[in-house]
């Protein structure tokens, strides 16, 4: 098991590395469908998973200037308070310990949707362009306030599923600043973006008792190789290719997580 965790590790790594997203949306489909883990185990070890690797990544990325620190303060800044509320909820109600086969639906609607994002990315940012051509004082009056708001509902998100901070999080990104950021400034931006969130949400499923840490010494054993590889080979990767395969794979796991 510490083989095949480690080979899982270095896989969803390198996809992270490369595209900055299918942390969450692949390692925690994984741990819940091939390894058998509770899904509030899954999430929150997955969390520390994702926290920890994309650190790795973000070296990388901080280090080329690929990292729009504005943006990033903006997500921030929407996104961690969600985060410490959203588990504050989960303490109160025992959301993450009674009601597995709900975490199960939350999980699959999610999937889902990332799948929808990555699979519309590029029309999205096509429209957040004449968005931005046709009305652009009121666009940029806007972005501030909508960059927050798109940090609250990811910190909610990945709170409660660990999923939808890379890819959710780029397609928002991309109807935001559909000028301002490159494909490179896009993934170094929210691949930081994800790791104080995910340290956050981590901390917290941690004190839940959610986090497995024999598991997560396993996975990262492959994932920091994994992501570090991908980063260094980011700004030459087949984006085009890579994004559909990934999508139609997160359409089939959320189809056996919300059929059960």
């Amino acid at each position: 098991m510490e083989g095949l965790n480690a080979l899982a590790g270095f896989g969803v790594g390198l996809l992270v590395g490369l595209t900055g997203v299918g942390g969450g949306a692949l390692m925690t489909p994984i741990l819940v469908l091939l390894f058998g883990h509770a899904p509030s185990v899954a999430i929150g070890t997955d969390l520390w998973f994702a926290a920890l690797t994309k650190s790795a990544g973000s070296v990388l990325h901080h280090g080329r200037g690929t990292v729009d620190w504005q943006v990033l303060k903006r997500l921030w800044l929407g996104s961690l308070p969600a985060a410490l509320l959203t588990l504050l909820w989960l303490h109160l109600s025992g959301f993450d310990k009674l009601h597995h086969s709900g975490l199960l639906a939350a999980l699959g609607g999610v999937l889902l949707l990332t799948a929808l994002a990555m699979m519309f990315k590029n029309r999205i940012h096509t429209f957040g362009q004449g968005l931005r051509t046709e009305t652009p004082e009121s666009f940029k009056r806007a972005q501030p306030a909508l960059t927050v708001a798109a940090g609250a509902v990811l910190g909610f998100l990945v709170t409660l599923t660990s999923i939808g901070a890379g890819a959710l999080g780029a397609v928002m990104l991309v109807y935001l600043y559909p000028r301002r950021l490159t494909p490179a400034r896009l993934v170094g931006t929210d691949i930081l973006h994800a790791v104080p969130l995910t340290v956050v949400a981590g901390s917290g499923h941690l004190l839940l008792g959610n986090v497995d840490l024999s598991l997560l010494g396993g996975l990262l054993l492959g994932s920091i190789p994994g992501v570090l590889l991908g980063a260094h080979f980011s700004t030459r990767a087949p984006d085009g290719l890579l994004r559909p395969l990934i999508a139609a794979v997160l359409v089939l796991v959320a189809g056996k997580m919300l059929l059960g």
